[in-house]
């Protein structure tokens, strides 16, 4: 007499034990690394957009919701599928199919920018969502091979389900601390790919039921090959940012760095007094006419980019002593290893960030202070905020001057706001920018500020010695202009949103 065998509560056919092929440490690895990948691509794909839709608010916050879609989708598509056909067939289609697409994002991406912008965020939110998906449905199928007995349920759901937090975790540091900082986001992307796909070939193997692994493969090496040749190939990638230096085929050393395809900074490297950028000779002009002239100054630098204004200071007035804060350590090494940083007396250049650098400064201690932060063609929000501008007072002497350079479009309701801040802050301020009408227009424009008493015709007619086309505005008039603005703080600065759209040909 034969004894029948009892059914699974679980999927009614007879219990077997862990299932052939996925052990518990091998759900653990499937489960960790999917979740990490997820991560991985969130973060490295605001690097790969920022070049073209900037480091915003805005960006962050697409990218973000894309992924927290594809995470939704993926859960709730994989638990189905995974009761409909046995999950052993889908494990290696998902991993294999997800390491193709993050393997071609960066050649995707890129040629989609530069030959169907209309297509950028169709495009963009594809490469988030497709591979977000196929792999945030590897946990509910693993899940599902895992679970042998209703007894164990709480069990095995708790565990892989810290075990891909864990793994989103960790894809977010690797990402933030070491990724970022030593390799390009192409090789992080092909990379990636290619570890899942040698996952995909290694639980097909496992399984006997899907042989797709080389096709794939072959899809990730195109993907490599592609990259090499698509649009937006950087000199650097670092930390922040997309950097090339472009040699000036009319000046022997004219050297101009782009930042995420943005014109950033003009260094002469044979003449460090040639200022190529308006604003920059705006912003010498407005010293030139606050200064007497030759006098050395300390300064502070918030952002330093290719350092030109340090660089012409020490030209100008030797003995100057600057001090800039770069947060970009690419940046840095670009001044060194490009732009000749090495051969500029007095510039001590500080890889922080400028609200820490300020805390760090002597009360009293700068006779100039200069803002020239940007990410993409927006200020740091927390460098805006009249918090922020306190530091800078107390920072400056008694008649030390702020100038910070700024663009805004439009309305210009950022560059009211940022004139509103600055107005509660110190007794004195002033807007030199390019006017159209009785108005400011568009464009790059500096805010100054300080304690002293402007001097309305000086700056003028150091703004026309320098040929600016710019116009000086004080008193009553900019009174009238930031009338209604509210200045910002830490706990309401939305600089994204004050911010007008504009094309990236720019006034940097």
């Amino acid at each position: 007499m034969t004894t029948p065998r009892s059914s699974s509560p679980v999927t009614g056919s007879p219990p077997a034990g862990p299932p052939r092929g996925l052990g518990p440490r091998a759900a653990v690895a499937l489960v960790f690394t999917s979740s990490a990948a997820v991560l991985v691509v969130e973060i490295v794909a605001l690097r790969l957009l920022a070049p073209y839709l900037g480091l915003t608010l805005e960006t962050s916050t697409m990218v973000i919701g894309v992924a927290l879609t594809a995470i939704a989708v993926g859960s709730w598509t994989g638990g189905r599928l995974a009761d409909q056909i046995d999950p052993r067939r889908l494990l290696g289609p998902a991993l294999g199919v997800s390491g193709a697409v993050v393997a071609l994002t960066p050649a995707v991406l890129r040629t989609a920018a530069e030959r169907a912008p209309a297509l950028l965020l169709l495009t963009a939110a594809l490469t988030i969502l497709v591979p977000g998906a196929l792999l945030s449905a590897v946990t509910p199928m693993v899940t599902k091979l895992r679970l042998t007995s209703l007894a164990e349920t709480g069990t095995v759901v708790g565990r892989l389900s810290g075990v891909g937090t864990a793994g989103s975790i960790a894809g977010t540091v690797l990402t933030g601390f070491v990724l970022v900082s030593r390799l390009p986001v192409s090789g992080i992307l092909i990379g990636l790919g290619l570890l899942l796909v040698a996952g995909s070939a290694l639980v097909q193997w496992r399984a006997r039921g899907w042989s797709g692994a080389p096709a794939l493969t072959l899809a990730v090496m195109a993907g490599g090959l592609a990259t090499t040749v698509a649009p937006g190939a950087c000199d650097l990638e670092t930390r922040y940012h997309c950097a090339q230096v472009v040699t000036d085929p009319g000046r022997p050393g004219g050297r101009t760095l782009l930042l995420d395809g943005v014109r950033h900074s003009y260094v002469d490297l044979d003449d460090p007094t040639h200022l190529e950028f308006t604003y920059v000779r705006a912003l010498a002009a407005v010293v030139d006419a606050t200064r007497p002239e030759g006098e050395p100054l300390a300064a502070y630098h918030l952002g330093g980019g290719g350092l030109t204004f340090p660089r012409y200071l020490a030209a100008t007035r030797p003995g100057t002593r600057s001090v800039v804060s770069e947060i970009d350590s690419g940046v840095v090494r670009i001044d060194r290893e490009r732009l000749g940083l090495g051969s500029v007396p007095g510039v001590e250049v500080r890889t922080e960030d400028g609200r820490l650098g300020l805390r760090r400064l002597d009360t009293g201690s700068r006779d100039l202070v200069v803002g020239d932060a940007f990410g993409g063609f927006s200020v740091p929000w927390h460098l805006t905020t009249a918090e922020a501008m306190s530091d800078v007072r107390r920072v400056l002497d008694e008649d030390g001057l702020y100038a910070a350079n700024i663009i805004d479009h439009g309305a210009l309701a950022f560059a009211r706001a940022e004139a509103a801040t600055l107005a509660r802050t110190f007794a004195h301020t002033a807007l030199a920018g390019p006017v159209g009408g009785t108005r400011p227009e568009g464009g790059n424009m500096l805010l100054l500020a300080s304690d002293r008493p402007f001097d309305p015709r000086a700056l003028q007619e150091a703004l026309d010695a320098r040929g600016t086309g710019w116009r000086i505005t004080t008193g009553k008039a900019l009174t009238s202009w930031i009338a209604g603005a509210r200045p910002l703080t830490d706990d309401h600065a939305p600089v994204d949103q004050l911010l007008e759209p504009y094309g990236p040909s720019g006034g940097r």
